[in-house]
């Protein structure tokens, strides 16, 4: 802990927070300068007297970890960063919410050197700080050891968290918020920025809520009533949390009453400063007010070198690793394994065993449903991926998370699988926060039809490019007799818009297995898992396919002379099987292509795309789902067999008949596209045929 400065300077590092945002964000004529000037003081004790962290490694693993959820308020994460010494430039701070700029409208991590997590979408940062501290805690459980009456921790962090009245609002922070207290995570603490203020002016209208209450009944330790401006009560409460959270039971919850804009003569406590500059005019007035006699961006000698925190974070960092030196002499191993872990990298056992893995998932000849063949590649996968760290949204027994030899994580034990309750959304963001802090290898299971409540942490996982693992099941009309409300017809289409994230249908065993293995293999970005509730018959039964699987899309059977070709995916593959051989007999030879990610497929070279599409020839998609996206693989002339409406209740069986997505409705489909494009060859062979 940094020894106190004299009131005055405290006050004064605290104004250069506050003005470098006004003075930033008036250069960008763009941004949010009230919650960085209201917030000034809480992060000057924070970072000042409590968090460990050197600005030279962002990365080093036992720093703790700060999440600023109100992302709005970037400028004060800005403005920290390049204070405290990270490589964060005086013109970076001008280049604010500009092209290419490193200090975007909101913190984007791997954009701007020790941002943890991309915030912005209210919520989503308190949940992630969530899935960090639950990394965190379950880390040190599994690593943290005891040798001859003496603690060797080498996991001991916390994890801190600014929020605001909107993460509160956004029903995603209830979620969250309850599973922490549940948990007791004892690491996290939240500084909640209580200034009343919202877009729409003062909150009081729309959100009055007894947050201190609410807090304590989830179980979290509440610090109410510290004034967010009074050094002396924000060192008390930060003190005290850490107190709090050396018994190792809650979660704790400091309510710092603030005002926005603090400093401002004439816009502070106001909405006014909420979304826009102050103006020339009130940026004058708020330096008088304030006693600020440096230039805009310029930061007065004492006060900058109070913030270096170079010098301090160089050796809190040297003494951790000074104990894990100590500890790997005792636990070669252990450390070894934390390090990979910590990484990021895979075990040598994994690239060994896979293909063993996918020869047993090709050998299986019966049919089963894509999510039990998921429960089967975890039984195999998870003994060569430790990092692996599964659960469920209330449907660990649907969705078939677990795997054999799995252990239930829960307050007082460590586990790698989770009963996240009904909480799909908190589940999704926790599991980012998971990823970000690293150690684990994430997933998560729900109904395909609930991804829309994670559907913004599923995006958020896309855009920041984390290793996490969505386990969609019951997917599209397959579900059957639960009907509409929970037939996902449109969930895989629009989730293939979402940039960066691999969308995977499954046909089959072999299919799900590489599906896995290239899920857990990628390191840029999250994948979904949408995966079949009836049984489905192999399809892909020769481990040699599975090079071409991982390329997303294949030619899965094909025929000599080919006039057609059928696109399908998922549990719509056997039936393009049953109608090429309904067509075979027929005389018109058909190729049939598997599409199990499109994502994959559409980044392989043209001429491979080009070669599987055989784009010379008509082709007929067929996918039970929205049919538009299947537009672009088969053209102007080529068919789309699909569903354009809600689902209903009946069995599976009945339903595909229904809707009309059968092996006859599929060559009838052929037919009607290969006579015309016969005609229209013959006609251009005739005209090359001269006249006699």
């Amino acid at each position: 802990m940094q020894n106190a400065v004299s009131p005055q300077l405290a006050r004064r590092m605290a104004d250069a927070l506050r003005m470098l945002a006004v003075d930033a964000v008036e250069r960008a004529s763009s941004g949010h300068p009230g919650a960085p000037m209201g917030m000034a003081d809480m992060a000057q004790v924070l970072w000042h007297r409590h968090l460990k962290h050197n600005p030279a490694n962002p990365h080093w693993p036992d720093r703790d970890r700060f999440v600023l959820s109100n992302g709005h308020a970037s400028m004060l994460l800005y403005a920290l960063l390049h204070l405290t010494g990270y490589d964060l430039t005086t013109d970076d701070l001008k280049n604010f919410r500009r092209l290419h700029s490193r200090t975007p409208g909101h913190p984007e991590v791997g954009v701007t050197p020790g941002v943890e997590t991309t915030t912005g979408p209210l919520g989503q940062g308190l949940a992630n700080a969530v899935g960090m501290a639950l990394a965190e805690k379950l880390l040190a459980q599994q690593f943290n050891r005891e040798h001859q009456g003496r603690r060797h921790d080498i996991v001991d962090h916390f994890t801190y968290v600014f929020l605001g009245d909107g993460c509160l609002m956004e029903g995603l922070s209830h979620e969250a918020c309850s599973l922490a207290g549940t948990l007791g995570l004892s690491k996290l603490v939240a500084l909640y920025d209580d200034n009343g203020i919202s877009i729409d002016g003062h909150v009081q209208e729309w959100f009055a809520d007894d947050t201190p209450r609410r807090f304590e009944a989830y179980g979290w330790n509440v610090i109410r009533g510290v004034d967010g401006h009074d050094t002396l009560q924000l060192e008390a409460a930060l003190r005290a949390a850490r107190e709090l959270a050396a018994r190792g039971e809650r979660p704790t919850l400091i309510c710092c009453k603030t005002t926005i804009g603090r400093g401002s003569p004439n816009k502070a406590g106001s909405h006014d400063v909420h979304g826009a500059a102050l103006g020339a005019d009130e940026v004058a007035m708020t330096r008088r007010a304030l006693g600020w006699t440096a230039a805009p961006f310029e930061v007065p000698a004492d006060v900058a070198q109070a913030w270096d925190a170079r010098e301090r974070g160089a050796a809190a960092e040297r003494e951790w690793r000074e104990r894990f030196e100590a500890y790997r002499a005792l636990f070669p191993e252990d450390a070894a394994e934390f390090e990979r872990r910590m990484r990021g990298e895979l075990t040598a056992r994994y690239r060994e065993q896979l293909p063993v893995l996918l020869a047993q998932a090709a050998g299986r000849a019966e049919a089963v449903a894509t999510r039990k063949a998921s429960q089967l590649a975890l039984d195999a996968l998870a003994p060569l991926v430790p990092e692996f760290f599964g659960g469920s949204a209330d449907l660990t027994a649907s969705n078939l998370t677990n795997f054999e030899g799995c252990t239930r994580a829960g307050r007082d034990r460590w586990g790698n699988h989770l009963s996240y309750g009904v909480r799909e959304f908190a589940m999704a963001a926790m599991m980012n926060g998971m990823a970000l802090h690293g150690g684990h290898l994430p997933y998560g299971g729900t109904f395909l039809t609930f991804s829309d409540y994670s559907r913004n942490a599923i995006r958020m996982a896309a855009l920041m490019k984390l290793r996490v693992v969505h386990v969609l099941t019951h997917d599209s009309i397959g579900l059957g007799e639960d009907g509409p409300t929970h037939q996902s017809v449109e969930h895989v289409p629009s989730l293939r818009l979402v940039p960066n994230l691999d969308v995977w249908r499954p046909c089959d065993g072999l299919e799900t297995a590489v599906a896995w293995s290239c899920a857990i293999e990628r390191p840029d970005g999250p994948s979904a898992l949408c995966l079949s509730r009836q049984n489905l018959p192999p399809a892909a039964r020769d481990a040699a396919l599975a090079a071409r699987i991982r390329r997303g899309g294949y030619v899965l059977s094909d025929a000599s002379g080919a006039q057609a070709v059928i696109l399908a995916t998922g549990s719509e593959v056997s039936l393009a099987l049953q109608a090429q051989a309904q067509l075979g007999a027929e005389g018109i030879a058909v190729r049939v292509v598997s599409m199990p990610c499109t994502a994959r497929f559409d980044r392989q070279p043209r001429a491979y795309r080009d070669e599987v599409l055989a784009r010379h020839l008509p082709a007929v998609a067929v996918e039970a789902a929205q049919p538009d996206f299947w537009h672009k693989y088969v053209g102007r002339d080529g068919t789309v067999i699909g569903i354009a409406t809600f689902g209903e209740s009946a069995p599976a069986t009945d339903l595909y008949r229904h809707f009309g997505i059968t092996s006859d409705a599929i060559a009838q489909a052929v037919r009607a596209v290969v006579a015309p494009h016969a005609r229209a060859v013959a006609g251009a062979v005739g005209e090359l045929v001269p006249a006699k």
